[in-house]
This record gives structure tokens, sequence and C-alpha cells, in this order.
């Protein structure tokens, strides 16, 4: 029956999974969506490339349809992972993508986990190896503070290209009560300024899993401080699952748009949500992947 079960889900996935829930930057709502209905990755031009965030529910540790994540992924040429349990996930998820696509992947894996005593997690990026010119860890977030966060963001050079940048993963603590997310929230700002200085790079892009939406209060430093923008509406982009509808939008990019003039103003929630919220949570996240396009024809800061 457990088979059963598993082939029927796969099927509703495959008949499904490239729907696509599509939005364009409030700036500029008359340009095109990233993708039509039913168009893969690699009909996108040469010159623009896919960013994605996405927390994968304890990667490497839960059982997982790697098939479907895999099927997932492909439509985007880097993403950002959260909540990777151990390198073996991201090693299943490679070996899938290659089977699937054809095209050569790689991953990188943060040097050690990070979090509390009761749990800890790494960070993870994955990527089309063919489109990168060059590729370098920065690392973690040197906190000013011993507690400024219970999980320090982590950053990676990229060059695609005539686009390079610093992707900033970010997955907030959860905690007991919205007071401990709104204290990290706030020094977001610490950790724009910490890679912008040490690396001299005017492209920060930060993603990930914040636990709180953008338009709070919280992110006022990051906001105005350092002229970031967040790219998801948090009204209307919702990003996390409960059993029946999505709920929370605590998925995010912020980004400096006049710096970064790279972004063309497209980005999304991939919506692979079929009245099944259930086997989604089981088998693949209770989050969504979320994605902003760039340019890579020149670059731009």
């Amino acid at each position: 029956m457990k088979n059963i079960k598993k082939g029927i889900f796969m099927l509703l996935f495959f008949y499904c999974i490239f729907s696509c829930y599509k939005k364009t930057d409030t700036e500029d709502k008359n340009r095109k969506n990233i993708f039509e209905k039913n168009v893969k990755s690699e009909n996108k031009s040469e010159n623009l490339i896919s960013i994605a965030s996405f927390n994968a529910m304890r990667l490497g540790e839960k059982e997982k349809n790697y098939e479907v994540m895999a099927k997932i992924i492909s439509n985007f040429d880097l993403t950002g992972i959260e909540e990777v349990m151990n390198e073996n996930g991201l090693k299943r998820l490679k070996a899938h993508l290659i089977k699937l696509t054809g095209e050569k992947w790689e991953y990188i894996i943060s040097e050690s986990s990070v979090g509390s005593e009761n749990y800890k997690e790494y960070y993870g990026y994955i990527y089309k190896s063919e489109k990168v010119q060059e590729v370098k860890k920065i690392g973690f977030y040197k906190e000013k503070n011993k507690n400024d966060f219970i999980r320090e963001p982590y950053g990676v050079y990229f060059k695609f290209g005539n686009f390079d940048f610093i992707y900033v993963i970010c997955h907030s603590i959860f905690g007991d009560n919205e007071k401990q997310r709104l204290i990290e929230a706030g020094n977001y700002s610490d950790v724009y300024e910490y890679f912008l200085n040490i690396t001299e790079e005017n492209d920060i892009i930060m993603a990930g899993d914040f636990n709180v939406p953008a338009n709070s209060t919280a992110f006022k430093n990051l906001i105005s401080k350092n002229n970031m923008s967040y790219i998801l509406n948090p009204e209307s982009d919702l990003t996390t699952l409960s059993d029946k509808k999505l709920v929370n939008s605590y998925d995010n990019f912020f980004i400096n748009k006049e710096k970064t003039k790279e972004y063309t103003g497209r980005y999304g929630v991939y919506n692979f949500l079929r009245n099944n919220n259930g086997e989604i949570k089981k088998y693949i996240s209770d989050h969504l992947l979320i994605f902003s396009e760039y340019s890579t024809e020149n670059d731009l800061d």
C-alpha cells in the first residue's frame, strides 16, 4: 500500500511540477513573467540566471523524494539551501539532478553546522557548474556579540558571466516567542555590512528563511541604513505550508537595487502544491522555493 501511495504521489507531481506562481517586481509590473507555464529553464536567455532559496526541511535526515526535489531545483541555476542535515543529502540531490538534466551540477556545504545544542544544520548551495566562472567560500558571519544569531549566516562568492556577487544564506531562529525572531531580524544590517567590508563586493544577495515577514519593522536598519529592499511581497507571497493552505511569508530576498542593477525585476514563489500539502510536507518540505532573476551580460556595480 505504501508503494502505491508513493506511485500516485509521483504521478501527481510530474503532472504539475512546472506550474509556477509568478510575480513581477512592483516597480516594473509590465515585465513578462520569468517562466511561461510548462517552459523549462533551459529556454531562458543565456545572459540570465535564476537564483533560488529553499528551506529543504532536514535534507539528508528525513525521508525525501529526491526525484521530485531535483525536478523542482533543476529550473534554477543556483539554489541556496537551508536545513541541510548532512552532506549525503546534497550528494543524493546532485546525483538526481545530473540524471534528470544531463548537465553538470556541483554543491557547496558549509564547513560546520550551526545551531543550538539540540539542533544543528549546515548551509548548502547547488548550482549548474558549466554556467559558473568562479566560486569561492567566504564563510560564516563573524558575530559582534555571541548571541546575535542562533545560526550565523553564510556567504559564498559566485561569478556567472560578467555578474559577480556574494550570496548570503540565512535561517533565523524560530524560538519560543516572536521576540527572539525580531532581535535576530534587527541584526541583519550588521551581516550585510560584514560581507560588504570583507569582500569589497557591492552585489550582495541575502536570502533564506527569516521566520519573520520582510515588512516587519525589525528589518528597519537593514532597509533604511543599508538601502536594502525585499523582493517578494510579504502580503501576498506566502511560502510556508500548513496541512491545508499556505500560511506565512517567511522566505525572501534582500538586495540593494541601486547597486545590484543586474536584478531584472522578475521573481516568484515556485508553487508545486496541488491540494496535497500533507504529502509535500512529508516528502519534500514545509516551505516553497523562492527565486529571483539577474542579468549576467554586464557587471553594473
